[in-house]
């Protein structure tokens, strides 16, 4: 038996023992999907038909809200704020890492490192003749993947003379789910957070928190979110409370509070003020001792649209990922010249003082992160060195302050245009990571 999902298909009602099920079926012929009703106990004539709206949810606090559209409920007895989870959590759904074996060599140091790389921007851009890059793992010094790398104990015994890119569970940050727990553990990161939850094991207290925003008749507009997907891809603003329940079912995913009073940046191509963010490339070379960077010519990106809050499907109003949209403009502009554009827009905002606490919050960030021992946050590898890009957004406090929010952080990032805008931004990261030159091209987050 197959139906569309039509009027009589939605008269199908709930139960919570149901004598039916339905499932999704594709017929790739016509690329029309069905949706299949077939009984699961006998059924009499003149007997309604009924299905579980939440099939397979069998989660006490999530059940209720995933119904809550068909099932009122009041969830003012549920915690606005979510127990931390354990290294259970951390672990469910990724491939486990392993952990260096720690020994007492040193990496010697050479005149030249050889470097592999799957990366065509370090391939094209490192041009430091201390550093040659070479076709096979075998031969190089320096281990530079665009794919996550697992075996740092195999590194560790058979390779200890090599760098690689990454550092065991650096995902604590870079997926957004897990980004969300490391920034709670402590109130110094929490504060740079905006109020997020996941729409899986904290659903119970995001219904919780929506319901008392609504109560108080305060703005709802939420921002929900895959974990792991970047470039804009399938993410929703919305106020409504009943999508934002049915996203949840579209896969793992977060909802995040929706910056409604963003700063705003003039584009007079643009005939008015629009949403802008800030990325800062962000590198790590030691977790213990804590020893990190963050280069000083930040990037940014704008919507092309000014920012209203309403049209919220209109992507060039409300998204400032521009770059993989091939029917928008991209602006281009550079830190220093936008930085003249900034102190002309907001005198009384100067960015030195902005940017001090932007270093401050990706320092508290670092801190948490490496703060608790692996599944939970960073693993200890004397052979790691990493490069992340941070993306932030700045909100209008209470006070009228300017306020950095993270909004997420990348792994192996795209840097195509820090190297067009800067030749030597990998001659600079590689020998900031492996020769330990630092420059004036960098800030530390050491003090």
């Amino acid at each position: 038996m197959k139906y569309i999902m039509d009027e009589v298909g939605s008269a199908v009602a709930h139960s919570d023992s149901p004598n039916c099920r339905m499932v999704p079926f594709f017929y790739m012929n016509d690329e029309i999907t069905y949706s299949l009703l077939f009984p699961i106990e006998s059924i009499e004539e003149e007997d309604f038909l009924t299905r579980d709206y939440a099939e397979g949810i069998t989660d006490p606090s999530r059940r209720p809200a995933i119904l809550l559209h068909w099932t009122p409920t009041d969830f003012e007895d549920t915690s606005l704020t979510p127990d931390l989870p354990g290294p259970a959590y951390f672990l469910q759904g990724h491939v486990e890492e392993s952990m260096p074996v720690v020994s007492e060599k040193v990496t010697t140091k050479k005149d030249v490192y050889k470097v592999y790389t799957e990366y065509e921007m370090v391939r094209q851009y490192l041009t430091d003749n201390r550093f040659t890059l070479v076709d096979t793992e075998q031969d190089a010094d320096i281990l530079w993947y665009t794919q996550h790398f697992k075996d740092f104990e195999g590194l560790s015994k058979n390779s200890p003379e090599k760098f690689v890119n990454q550092f065991p569970f650096e995902y604590v940050i870079t997926v957004k789910d897990l980004l969300c727990i490391t920034c709670r553990r402590n109130q110094d990161s929490m504060q740079w957070l905006p109020t997020s939850y996941n729409l899986i094991t904290e659903i119970a207290n995001f219904v919780a928190y929506y319901q008392h925003r609504q109560k108080g008749d305060l703005e709802n507009y939420w921002i929900v979110k895959p974990y792991n997907l970047a470039r804009g891809l399938d993410i929703h603003i919305t106020d409504n409370l009943s999508h934002i329940l049915k996203l949840s079912l579209t896969g793992p995913k977060i909802a995040q509070k929706y910056i409604s009073n963003p700063v705003l940046f003039y584009r007079p191509e643009c005939n008015g003020k629009v949403k802008f963010d800030i990325r800062y490339v962000l590198l790590l070379k030691s977790v213990e001792p804590p020893d990190a960077y963050v280069y000083k010519k930040f990037f940014l990106r704008f919507a092309n649209k000014p920012f209203e809050m309403k049209d919220f499907n209109d992507y060039q109003k409300h998204f400032t990922v521009m770059n993989y949209n091939a029917h928008a403009n991209l602006l281009h502009l550079k830190c220093d010249d936008f930085l003249v554009e900034w102190s002309k827009q907001y005198p009384e905002h100067e960015w030195k003082f902005i940017e001090v606490k932007i270093i401050a919050m990706l320092k508290d960030i670092l801190v948490s992160a490496t703060s608790v021992d692996p599944p939970c946050g960073f693993g200890k590898s004397p052979q790691s060195r990493a490069l992340y890009a941070a993306d932030i957004m700045l909100e209008i406090d209470e006070k009228g302050g300017f306020v950095p929010r993270i909004l997420e952080i990348n792994f192996t990032p795209d840097c195509q245009r820090a190297c067009t805008y800067y030749k030597d931004f990998y001659n600079d990261i590689f020998n900031l990571l492996f020769l330990d030159c630092t420059s004036d091209a960098f800030l530390s987050l050491n003090n």
